[in-house]
């Protein structure tokens, strides 16, 4: 059973079971997911705040760049498991020799100007905020295997106490791989900060971030128009306008369109995705689902008359799953703005000259440019680093190690214990198999063969006579045969012959042939019978219902006969 959790396992990671959800995304793809949707999305959501960063890039100005480098090593020294504080010293001390001597800084840092140590600060900082999705990306696949693991443990219910060892040991691993996993993370972080590689064959340049305009540095990268995903949300319009319905939504790389249902026939709307943004929308008091709005950055209407489109969910991770969905399409989240965003303090502003400002913008596309680098290399490792220090190692240890520990738990007896529930089914089953045995039994004792009786002999008749038949001419004439007369029915006493079926003499018809009696067995010496001949047709009176034309006859006045009267005479 230990070794067959670990192949379902396996099996749930490489989506090659045989109880593939179809419905649901799980396991392996949910994990897919994860490192190519969710973990890029969180990325994006931790982009710097244009204003803020190009405040402080003027900020170092090269009076101040000593200080400020200073300040934010010391400040290095607070975050636990980056370096130790030797290392943070040494850091220190070369941060200081690099600002006193110019000329090894720009032999390392070729192609860069003056206020190429803003240009490392600033990047320094931007590549720290990465640890947050770094770690929560992380966070989501340890969910994800845990309740992977309560799943394939389902198979144990048999066997309680062996379910609930089985699931503690295999999840307090992975809690052990989760910490080994996120200093690995914070590892690869702590690489990328030792060492600003301005030589990347990536990296644009001094030469090329002159010539980049902020329009190229925010181009919507070409891709293919493929459907990126479909399923179902809650369009949220006013009482006016229809209220809130459910629709197909289809995603492609250039447009959203909406259906009536997932057969994709009748098409509600399509939507292009240019100059398209998502925001968060507050969940309303009386709704329980999520929302999210889209919008268009040149203030256009998105939808009939609507300036935005409020999209509902049922959980938040649906609505997080579908804006990195979005996020392969090139639909941003809205960055937060302050709410006066032209208006600044005084206090707080910075007088710049041209040349100055001219630094500014230059810096500002280096660090865009060597971001964008840290994110490619941050999203091509943490994938393989998490399936290395804990996917991988967590299979490897159930199917070799697991059994090991469970039998060093204890009693190996009380963790083979079934439950009371599988006990009671056991011997329902146990009843029912003794059940249907006798059954079988007292079938068998029933004799279901089939008694059949053979049939009688023939009838002997050879004491029968039988006479040879006349020749053919010796036969007497059909004409002047007569016909034999037809044996009275015998069904009581009857006087006189029988009366004709038509009495009328108008109503003529040939008299009906008689079938000759059969021959007696007891007469040796009767001649065989004749075979009687059909009779002489007679041409047919009137029909019946026709009367006949003859006048009818007069009725005869009958001759009344008095008794005679006394004579006068007498």
């Amino acid at each position: 059973m230990v070794q067959q959790f670990g192949v379902d396992f396996e099996k749930c990671i490489e989506g090659s079971g045989d109880q593939v959800d179809t419905s649901n995304l799980s396991g392996g793809a949910k994990i897919n997911r994860i490192f190519h949707e969710r973990f890029p999305f969180e990325l994006v959501k931790m982009e710097f705040d244009e204003k803020e960063l190009r405040k402080e890039i003027s900020l170092f100005t090269p009076d101040m760049a000593f200080e400020a480098i200073v300040k934010k090593q010391i400040i290095k020294l607070k975050e636990p498991c980056l370096k130790s504080i030797d290392l943070v010293i040494q850091e220190l001390i070369n941060t200081v020799r690099q600002c006193t001597n110019k000329v090894s800084l720009h032999g390392r840092l070729t192609g860069l100007f003056t206020p190429d140590l803003a240009f490392e600060a600033i990047v320094k900082k931007q590549v720290i905020k990465l640890k947050d999705p770094c770690l929560k990306c992380v966070d989501l696949v340890v969910t994800e295997l845990v309740a992977l693991i309560r799943k394939c443990s389902e198979k144990l219910d048999s066997y309680p106490r062996l379910r609930e060892e089985t699931e503690r040991i295999v999840t307090t691993h992975i809690r052990e791989r989760d910490n080994k996993t996120k200093d690995q993370v914070l590892l690869l972080i702590d690489i990328e900060l030792s060492y600003i590689n301005t030589n990347h064959e990536d990296f644009i340049g001094f030469a090329n971030a002159q010539q980049r305009t902020a329009a190229n540095a925010t181009k919507k990268r070409v891709m293919p128009n493929q459907v990126i995903r479909r399923g179902w949300l809650t369009i949220n319009i006013s009482i006016m306008k229809g209220g809130s319905k459910d629709y197909w939504f289809v995603l492609t790389a250039e447009s959203l369109s909406w259906y009536k249902d997932e057969e994709e026939k009748e098409k509600k709307f399509m939507l292009p995705l240019d100059n398209l943004k998502l925001r968060d929308v507050e969940k309303g008091f009386m709704s329980s689902k999520h929302v999210f709005a889209i919008f268009n950055t040149e203030q256009r209407n998105v939808y009939k008359d609507l300036r935005q489109i409020e999209l509902a969910c049922d959980t938040q991770e649906d609505v997080d799953s579908w804006k990195a969905s979005f996020l392969r399409a090139g639909v941003y989240p809205e960055k937060d703005q302050h709410e006066n965003e032209d208006s600044m303090i005084p206090g707080d502003t910075v007088s710049m000259d041209p040349q100055l400002e001219r630094q500014v913008e230059t810096i500002r596309n280096l660090v865009d440019s060597y971001i964008s680098i840290v994110n490619k290399s941050i999203r091509d490792l943490m994938p393989k680093t998490i399936m290395h220090l804990m996917i991988n190692n967590t299979k490897d240890f159930i199917h070799s190690e697991l059994l090991a520990y469970l039998y060093s738990a204890g009693d190996q007896g009380s963790l083979m214990e079934e439950s009371a529930e599988q006990a009671q089914r056991r011997d329902e089953m146990l009843r029912m198999y003794h059940a249907l045995k006798e059954a079988l039994v007292i079938i068998g004792d029933i004799s279901t063969t089939t008694i059949s009786t053979p049939m009688p002999p023939p009838v002997d008749d050879t004491w029968i006579a039988k006479e040879p038949s006349p020749p053919a001419g010796s036969r007497p004439l059909a004409s002047t045969a007569a016909a034999p007369n037809r044996p009275p029915a015998a069904r009581g006493p009857t006087a006189g012959p029988p009366a004709p079926l038509n009495p009328s003499p108008a109503f003529g018809a040939p008299p009906v042939p008689s079938r000759p009696g059969a021959p007696s067995p007891y007469d040796a010496n009767s001649a065989v019978p004749l075979i009687p001949s059909r009779p002489p047709r007679v041409p047919p009176a009137l029909p019946p219902g026709i009367p006949s034309r003859r006048p009818p006859a007069a009725p005869n006045r009958p001759t009344i006969i008095r008794p005679s009267e006394p004579s006068l005479l007498d």
